[in-house]
């Protein structure tokens, strides 16, 4: 991990895996918010989940490819820039439907 100073600069290659995420708030030292960035292969989706318990809203944006987000069992399509924000209670996954490979960023405060 980089050591935390006024900046850290680092291109996401550098961060932080595991699995087929990239640990972007621990590599970067983030103590305000998370982000993280998740790779989904075609076929992939990340758990279901909802933030009830953290009480967080979170913020997810596509960055390449074109998955479907799914918020409280309707299926959202999510191309290249779509940006979705939720609310704590909505129970919330990314599934990657399509052929090519996805990442999308995950913020959440």
């Amino acid at each position: 991990m980089a050591p935390i100073t006024a900046y850290t600069l680092m291109h996401r290659d550098e961060f932080e895996r595991t699995g087929k995420w990239s640990l972007a708030r621990r590599s970067l030292g983030l103590r305000s918010f998370g982000m993280n960035v998740v790779e989904l292969q075609p076929g992939e989706q990340i758990p279901e989940h909802d933030e009830t318990g953290r009480d967080q809203e979170e913020v997810f944006i596509v960055l390449s490819g074109s998955p479907t987000m799914v918020v409280d069992g309707e299926e959202l399509p999510a191309p290249a820039g779509t940006f979705l924000r939720l609310d704590p209670e909505p129970r919330r996954t990314i599934v990657n439907k399509s052929d090519e490979p996805a990442s999308i960023l995950l913020t959440s405060a």
